[in-house]
């Protein structure tokens, strides 16, 4: 008998969710919209769920239980599209969190280019596990740098109005607690809530937890802006995944008559939690909000003060927030201006009454284009940021220069929308002389090699392709870890002794005199670092400036119009110690590592860095995106300082101002002492 052929592996698994929360589903005009069909990545899976990237652990420590793992895989549950939505069933709620996490990665991996990583464990004792600066093997490189190959998820993590992402145990927690609505019409008092339970709040914590993996130092409270942009983009990925799923996208446009501006559920984030907690809505809304004293919503008209005057994280990111929406607003009353001109035979003045169907239709494809759009930039962007300090004029400029970086005509004046929204609520980068695109953009990098000199960094164009070629290949996740590891540090091996050198020493060993590499990073790299209070490294058997290369990444990315880029992102750190006295002179000192930083008066470690994108069609250092510990002003004239300038902002504000912001300032400093401090717990306790 013929045996019979292996059918081919399904592309999707579909797996029911809410489309917002539970309580959508208690109300007649939404609740056919918001149990929807998840359509996901197909991988295999343990109970749990368990995959690639996810492990869902379902401990309730309230009552001391593990509750039974759902079995994706299971023959009733897969030919049922998974669990019915259900607020009393854990298992559901398992597959509720595995759902909406996974959507969330794949809509990075596909802006980025590249496989999610999650950030690695600092933890591990490392003094056995290299030799001459060397990892000695492909699993000490991993247990060195702490790989971490799925993220957990605890749906029933504690009891309390909160959910937040741990840095320290690589996992979300997600509560749960008894409601207390202002209004008894809202919500029903006492009923149970379960953060795991809505799409906004997954979608948020797990972007937290992907942009640690891709800028683990923008935890760091260094200026308003850096605790604000967190919470902001993860608001920004909740909001945005909202567009992609289309019944609910044709609802709100039929109710508000295509005008997305008007209050619509596809703006506002968390419905049931904000209404549980005593607010008379959503936690957070991007474009309006409700008056407590009339119950009224009210568009939300921004002022240019807002980011001058309020610096709390929350209310400061929503700054942020409501600026991408508006860019998104205006992108989508472009697209589908023609459609209501023709539907009004040019009035632009739609008849009373519900909208045609197919107008609906045809406008709600629009919205899905243009949210989709923003989306990408918004996370393309991340690639062309500082490694850390950032502002939100550096993140305009990220999204303006990714976005020309790969798509040359802005046919849609998407940029613009950016660059207007930004204008609009007082948002000026620094250092840049006009608003224009063209100022906005990094400047590309290009360096002039004097007639019969090599081009200093010609070194790196066989250094790259090398990588390129191996990493290339590599689908699992696991092996692309190890390897850029290898290629960051390099590889040894114990008998044959060094394989390759990685970036690191080649760095080290090619940047050592070069005054243009330090111009262009505003970081230090001759023999010259204690001058401005960097310590020397003996890493490698030198006796130079001691730095960090935080991270290296292939990115391979499309375009709409099949624009293709292939670029490795390089992001460098350092460190100095300084001093700043009352008067506000500015002195190095090097740190002793050997012993506890004290923070004497007016001394601090202050942190540089820089993002290096190089470009691998035409192999070329392209941009430098820098913020520097050096003065780059003084560095032309072979003068070695410290950036005094920056230096004063960053100790006034982590030591003396951030007027509402002492609750956090104490805590993130107290906590830096510390190493099991939980930033976001404490950011999103209710």
């Amino acid at each position: 008998m013929e045996k019979k052929p292996t059918p081919p592996t399904p592309p999707f698994r579909k797996l029911h969710g809410y489309a917002f929360d539970p309580s959508l589903s208690q109300g007649i005009d939404t609740a056919f919209i918001n149990d929807m069909v998840y359509r996901i990545s197909w991988e295999e899976t343990e109970p749990g769920p368990c995959g690639e990237y996810l492990e869902v652990i379902d401990y309730d420590p309230t009552v001391g239980e593990f509750y039974e793992p759902i079995d994706l895989q299971e023959p009733y549950i897969l030919a049922q599209d998974g669990l019915s939505p259900s607020e009393s069933n854990p298992q559901f709620h398992q597959q509720m969190v595995y759902a909406v996490a996974m959507t969330t990665i794949k809509n990075f991996e596909k802006s980025l280019g590249r496989k999610v990583i999650w950030s690695f464990h600092q933890t591990r004792d490392v003094t056995k596990t290299s030799k001459n600066g060397r990892y000695i093997n492909a699993d000490d490189a991993e247990d060195k740098y702490g790989y971490v190959q799925a993220l957990r998820i605890y749906p029933h993590a504690f009891r309390g109005a909160n959910a937040y992402y741990s840095p320290l145990k690589k996992a979300l927690l997600f509560g749960y607690f008894s409601a207390e609505p202002a209004d008894v019409t809202l919500q029903m008092p006492n009923s149970l809530v379960f953060t795991c339970l809505s799409h906004d709040i997954i979608a948020h914590e797990i972007t937290h937890a992907i942009l640690d993996g891709v800028h683990n130092q923008f935890t760091e409270d260094s200026n308003p802006d850096t605790l604000a942009f967190h919470e902001a983009f993860a608001d920004i990925v909740a909001l945005f995944q909202h567009f992609t799923f289309s019944e609910v996208l044709k609802h709100q446009v039929a109710k508000t008559r295509g005008n997305l501006s008007a209050e619509n559920l596809l703006g506002q984030l968390a419905q049931e939690f904000g209404t549980s907690i005593g607010q008379y809505g959503a936690l957070r809304d991007a474009l309006g909000e409700i008056d407590p004293v009339t119950q009224v919503w009210k568009p939300r008209q921004p002022n240019g003060n807002e980011y001058q005057t309020i610096l709390t994280p929350h209310e400061r990111g929503s700054i942020l927030v409501s600026a991408v929406f508006e860019a998104f607003i205006s992108i989508y009353e472009r697209r589908s201006a023609d459609l209501i001109r023709i539907a009004t035979s040019g009035s632009g003045i739609l008849p009373a009454g519900q909208l045609h169907p197919d107008l609906v239709n045809r406008l709600a494809e629009q919205a899905t284009k243009s949210a989709k759009h923003i989306l990408q930039m918004c996370i393309r962007a991340l690639d062309y940021c500082p490694p850390l300090d950032i502002s939100f004029g550096d993140y305009l400029r990220a999204i303006i220069t990714a976005d020309r970086d790969l798509i040359a005509a802005d046919n849609r004046d998407y940029r613009l929308a950016f660059i207007t929204a930004f204008r609009r609520r007082g948002i000026y980068p620094s250092g840049i002389k006009s608003l224009s695109e063209e100022s906005l953009s990094y400047p590309e990098i290009h360096i002039v090699t004097p007639t019969g000199q090599e081009n200093p960094f010609a070194w790196l164009r066989e250094f790259f392709y090398k990588f390129k070629n191996e990493i290339s290949y590599l689908k699992d996740r696991r092996k692309i870890f190890v390897t850029t590891r290898d290629y960051v540090v390099g590889n040894y091996d114990e008998k044959e002794g060094p394989i390759f050198d990685g970036i690191r020493k080649t760095l080290y060993e090619k940047m050592g005199n070069s005054l243009e590499f330090e111009k262009l990073t505003g970081l230090v790299f001759s023999q010259n670092s204690e001058r401005v209070g960097v310590r020397r490294s003996t890493s490698y058997g030198g006796d130079g400036p001691s730095f960090f290369v935080h991270s290296m990444n292939l990115s391979s990315r499309v375009g709409p119009d099949g624009e293709k880029s292939n670029q490795i992102i390089l992001t460098i750190t350092q460190r100095a110690g300084v001093k700043v006295s009352p008067q506000g002179t500015v002195a190095p000192f090097v740190i002793d590592k050997s012993k506890p930083f004290d923070n004497p008066d007016g001394s601090f470690i202050m942190r540089g860095g820089a993002t290096l994108v190089f470009d691998l069609d035409d192999f070329r250092l392209k941009y430098v995106i820098s913020k520097p510990l050096l003065d780059v002003k003084k560095l032309e004239k072979g003068i070695y300082e410290i950036d005094a300038k920056r230096a004063s902002a960053l100790y006034r504000y982590q030591h003396q101002e951030g007027k509402g912001l002492d609750v956090y300032k104490a805590y993130f400093e107290r906590s830096s002492l510390f190493p099991s401090f939980e930033p976001f717990s404490f950011l999103h306790n209710h």
